[in-house]
This record gives C-alpha cells, structure tokens and sequence, in this order.
C-alpha cells in the first residue's frame, strides 16, 4: 500500500476525515487483531497549541511527527499508549490520532488483553484500543506504517461508509485557549457505540453505517 502518498496528498483534516470507515489491523505474530475506524482527531503542527509540536517543540518523544507522512508517532501517557500517523511531507509535524475501532479481527485475544472487557469498553477510546492489541511499550514508534505490523486497508471497495460523519472539538484539549479547543477536528461516526463517550440513547441501530 503507498502510504505515503495517501498520507501526504492533501490537508490533514481531510486525510483525517477520510480514514473513517478503514480498516485498522494489528498482526501479534499469531493473528491480525482489529476492525473499523470510527473516530479520529486531527493535530496541525506547529501552530496548534493542542499539538505535541506546538512552536516546533521536537525532542525524541515527538519525532515521530517530523518524520515522512506515513510514520508511526506512538506516544505514552503514564502507563497508556497511544497510536498517531505522521501526516504531510518530513519535518512539517502533523499527524492524526486513530481514537477509536468497532473491533471485527481477533476479539476473542483483545478481549483477553483488556481483562475480560468486553462489548464497546474494548475498544472505545485510543488508550483501550491500544490495550486491545496488547501494546505497552513505544516499540513500534518511528516506523515507516509499511514496514510495521500495523495496516491501514486503503482500498475503496473495503471501506465503511457512514451515514454522516461528525465533526467536532476534539477531548481533552485545555480550555484556556478557546480557539484549538473548539476547532472541529475531531472526526467520528454518528450514532456508533464504539466511539468515546457515545450515549446509548444517540446508537444507531446500524452502528452509523449505510
């Protein structure tokens, strides 16, 4: 797959935008683990305070930013992991953030590696997910996404398609700077129950798909 242009191509909103609905898989050396992308976040470099480049702040933690579209940016939040693609050409630092998967692939060894969660706890928020696939280390961060375990299905024909895709704020970003917190950036399937914080009484009987 040519990761590379796909994520290099045009604006990291509609990069963003577009992976909802992909497949995203996770080979354990046993088994592909995953399912279909219902919430992503979009991060816009250096000029977005929410970002980990805000002001071209780059380190060894965040190089994964700075490096070609298509490079795994894994970071760590105490002890979760969270799994980020670089967007846009080498040393323009912007990435998207895959916050969510309705799990298809392996759901009997992700349960087992969330500890026995089960239904929309298995995979509804970034960290989960990541838990599912049974990360907890930075190992693969710096990784061309090709030459990795992980796999993004760009083909048109196997993707999902919602019946309306949201945009909003993204979560967790800090309120003191009213601007980047309330940029619509935050990319989900209405009415999918695996998306964070989804409300029971918004489910779609179809998960959000047509």
């Amino acid at each position: 797959m040519n990761y590379s242009s796909y994520f290099t191509n045009r604006s990291t909103e509609a990069i963003t935008q577009d992976l909802i609905g992909r497949m995203l898989t996770f080979n354990d050396g046993t088994q592909k683990l995953g399912g279909y992308i219902v919430e992503a976040e979009a991060y816009m470099g250096k000029e977005d305070r929410a970002a980990h480049s805000y002001g071209g702040r780059r380190s060894q933690a965040n190089e994964g930013l700075y490096r070609a579209g298509g490079t795994i940016y894994i970071y760590a939040q105490r002890q979760y992991f969270f799994f980020d693609v670089a967007t846009q050409e080498e040393n323009e630092p912007q990435g998207v953030l895959i916050r969510a998967i309705e799990p298809t692939l392996g759901l009997d060894t992700m349960k087992k590696n969330r500890n026995g969660k089960d239904g929309v706890l298995l995979t509804n928020g970034p960290a989960k997910m990541m838990q599912a696939f049974g990360i907890h280390s930075r190992k693969w961060d710096l990784h061309p996404l090709a030459n990795s375990p992980f796999a993004i299905d760009l083909d048109d024909k196997s993707k999902r398609i919602p019946k309306k895709i949201v945009a909003s704020k993204r979560i967790g970003i800090n309120q003191l700077d009213p601007e980047w917190s309330n940029k619509p950036l935050r990319y989900y399937v209405a009415g999918n129950p695996y998306v964070s914080n989804m409300k029971k009484r918004n489910y779609d009987k179809k998960s959000g798909w047509i």
